[in-house]
């Protein structure tokens, strides 16, 4: 690799042999460089291929207005989430996480405070993400010396879900919202006894899924099985009215609605969870 051009004394730009921009960091690796230079490995930390993102000059005038550490902590919250969760995450991550922590700390500064409004929703639903979020606090805590509020692990894990899904930030508060909407549905008209604690585990794989597909719109294949569908509405009288409530709300409010697959689908896992812990 050689330079392109010579960001910071922390942050270069330069093309790998296959022509791809790339964003090289490490501590010094432009200090006395200029355009042409060969990049000194041993100095090189982090490679950030642009292929893939969105605003690449964004993210480097973004690099180039913060301090290495603080673009070093955001990698590594990111490096964990990869590896512990085995997910893959949109490069754009880089950009809006590493924004985010700079800005939540500036905030933390000043003494302004900030409550997530999904919260609740991202414990809920995302639970492993939520947990790099709690990991992600600890970590700017020991590298700053600032403690963020509780709420910063919600807002961190929200990234990372937006760069798992490849997603916009508002994609994601929508689907969140309509995950919660129609738990709450399912949770009203299903009656559980006092003081019992069932899982929602099944149901909240199933309205991810769910909300996911209608969210991105993406077709469903698949050939009706009638027998099916005809005997669980002959059947499951009352779990199917729940969905089709479901069904008719989501029309309503968000202008989009499930397929009779997915229909029955729920119906069946519905059924199936109270039969199990609800009897």
């Amino acid at each position: 690799m050689r330079i392109e051009k010579v960001i910071n004394n922390n942050i270069i730009s330069a093309r790998d042999n296959q022509g791809v921009e790339l964003v090289v960091m490490g501590r010094g690796i432009g200090f006395g460089k200029k355009p042409g230079s060969e990049i000194v490995g041993e100095k090189i930390e982090k490679i950030f291929r642009l292929e893939n993102m969105d605003d690449k000059e964004q993210f480097k005038e973004l690099l180039a207005s913060l301090p290495i550490e603080l673009i070093r902590l955001s990698t590594d919250i990111i490096s964990y989430a990869r590896e512990n969760l085995e997910i893959s995450l949109n490069q754009n991550v880089y950009l809006t996480l590493t924004d985010h922590i700079s800005y939540a700390l500036e905030r933390h500064r000043k003494g302004l405070s900030f409550n997530n409004v999904l919260y609740d929703e991202v414990k809920l639903f995302y639970p492993l993400e939520y947990s790099v979020g709690c990991y992600a606090l600890e970590l700017i805590e020991e590298r700053t010396g600032c403690r963020l509020e509780e709420d910063e692990s919600a807002s961190i894990a929200l990234h990372l879900i937006n760069g798992e899904l490849n997603t916009a930030m508002g994609t994601t508060f929508f689907m969140i919202k309509m995950m919660r909407e129609m738990m709450e549905i399912i949770e009203r008209d299903i009656p559980v006894p006092n003081g019992m604690n069932y899982p929602r585990d099944w149901l909240v794989s199933d309205l991810k899924q769910l909300a996911n597909r209608l969210v991105s719109e993406k077709p469903i294949r698949g050939r009706r099985d009638k027998k099916l569908y005809r005997f669980v509405v002959d059947n499951y009288t009352q779990e199917y009215d729940i969905i089709n409530n479901i069904n008719g709300y989501i029309e309503g409010e968000y202008k989009c609605s499930m397929t009779e697959e997915e229909k029955i689908y729920l119906t069946l896992n519905i059924k199936r969870m109270k039969d199990l812990y609800l009897c």
